[in-house]
């Protein structure tokens, strides 16, 4: 057989409907189930099954109303990820709904990450002297224009910090954490010592994100992030993919130069030109891979807590979903600390059900604890499921033996990441089509 070999998980399934609009031959293999692996939607009875090995309680409702993510993200609205997902048309088989709200915690409060001017004036994260010092700094970032000197009052974005750039405006320590946590979406602050240019189309990504569809910058596809790796299965069988659920790995097969040969599965080797596959696959969390070459590298850990509740999250409004960001400074750590909340408005759990999911980078030797002050945001907790789930890196592009890993899924809200990841750093242009988005 001569296929184009792709692994599990959201970025290979990507690949896989990618690969296959190409005329690509694909033949994607999964160890579990279900697609997505850990970008998966649980139904109630898998939810258990896996964290527990116990049935569900009857009280929490029908397992046919549940669709659990096992990791937390939303969709910028002006994203690459969204950029990608228009270009391939999988739209199509998905449905949309938009987050209610984006807030952070500052001084111990929840507030609302202003999304038009009349939130800013009155919002509380900043005083009547700051809004004003604010307001200039955000007027310059959008004044902005590379070819005209004019804009740029002395400020080079790729030489000057963004320390530089806040001691400027004279923003606050407070502000500072709102800017970069929760617009830029900084897991850390080192970001304040280097130039200023990501930051910056960080902060404008997130604003038009923001005025795309107002209330917040964030979508989410109805049914779940599950939804996703399906939706891109589903293209790549019309255009000739093959899928095989339950299907072992048992070994990848190199030649004496060590360039992919294939993948042996149950007895038997798919030959193929090149492999896809996230890190489990290729001896993670080892030196050595498979074939004795060392193919990943363990960066860090992160700490995932799902957490059902019987009400929406304390200090939101109400909303039927949220993200909230604690940034490093408020709760002294290094990174910062998210929760993703969603309900049975986005089809992913009973009525009057909220599944809040609250993550960060460990630091420490006792990793749940370090999400304590995300889940004393959500109030009284039914039940809850924590991981706690390596990160890895490969440490080769994968031209030289046609071997290509992916990275894990990191501890961010967004799919920016997963979407680099897929496009290998070359942008996508963004159709002229919209999506639709329930509001």
């Amino acid at each position: 057989m001569d296929e184009e070999y792709d692994g599990t998980g959201l970025t290979e399934c990507m690949l896989s409907g990618l690969l296959s609009v190409e005329g690509k031959k694909v033949l994607h293999m999964d160890r579990e189930d279900y697609y997505g692996g850990a970008s998966a939607s649980l139904n109630l009875t898998q939810l258990y099954k896996k964290f527990r090995d116990s049935p569900a309680p009857e009280s929490l409702g029908r397992d046919r109303d549940y669709a659990v993510d096992l990791i937390p993200k939303f969709i910028l609205a002006s994203g690459q990820f969204t950029q990608m997902l228009v270009k391939t048309d999988v739209t199509r088989y998905l449905e949309f709904k938009q987050i209610a709200g984006s807030y952070v915690l500052r001084d111990g409060k929840i507030a609302k990450v202003p999304s038009n001017e009349r939130e800013a004036v009155t919002s509380s994260l900043m005083g009547f002297f700051e809004k004003n010092r604010a307001r200039k700094f955000f007027m310059f970032l959008q004044g902005w224009k590379d070819g005209d000197p004019s804009t740029h009052q002395g400020i080079d974005m790729d030489k000057n910090t963004m320390t530089d750039i806040y001691k400027k405006f004279g923003l606050e320590a407070g502000t500072q954490d709102f800017i970069g946590h929760a617009m830029a979406l900084h897991l850390d602050d080192s970001y304040k010592t280097k130039p200023a240019r990501d930051t910056y189309d960080r902060i404008i990504l997130y604003t038009s994100s923001m005025a795309r569809y107002g209330k917040s910058p964030y979508i989410y596809p109805m049914y779940g992030l599950g939804e996703l790796p399906q939706a891109f299965a589903r293209l790549s069988a019309i255009y000739g993919g093959t899928y095989m659920l339950t299907k072992p790995i048992e070994k990848i097969v190199t030649d004496d130069e060590g360039k992919f040969v294939g993948v042996t599965s149950e007895g038997e080797t798919v030959k193929a030109k090149m492999v896809i596959g996230d890190p489990s696959y290729f001896g993670a969390g080892s030196e050595e891979g498979q074939d004795g070459k060392i193919r990943v590298v363990e960066e860090k850990k992160v700490v995932r807590a799902i957490c059902i509740l019987k009400h929406p999250v304390p200090g939101t409004d109400d909303a039927d979903s949220c993200q909230i960001i604690i940034p490093q400074n408020q709760v002294g750590r290094k990174n910062d600390i998210y929760i993703a909340a969603v309900s049975h408005a986005h089809a992913v759990c009973a009525p009057n059900v909220y599944v809040a999911i609250v993550s960060t980078i460990v630091e420490t030797s006792v990793p749940e604890r370090e999400i304590l002050p995300g889940l004393q945001l959500l109030g009284t907790i039914v039940d809850k499921f924590v991981t706690i789930d390596s990160l890895y890196t490969p440490v080769s592009s994968g031209q030289q033996d046609n071997i290509f890993i992916t990275r894990s899924y990191d501890a961010t809200t967004h799919f920016e990441t997963v979407a680099e990841d897929v496009a290998d750093g070359k942008p996508l242009t963004l159709e002229k089509k919209e999506l639709e988005v329930q509001t």
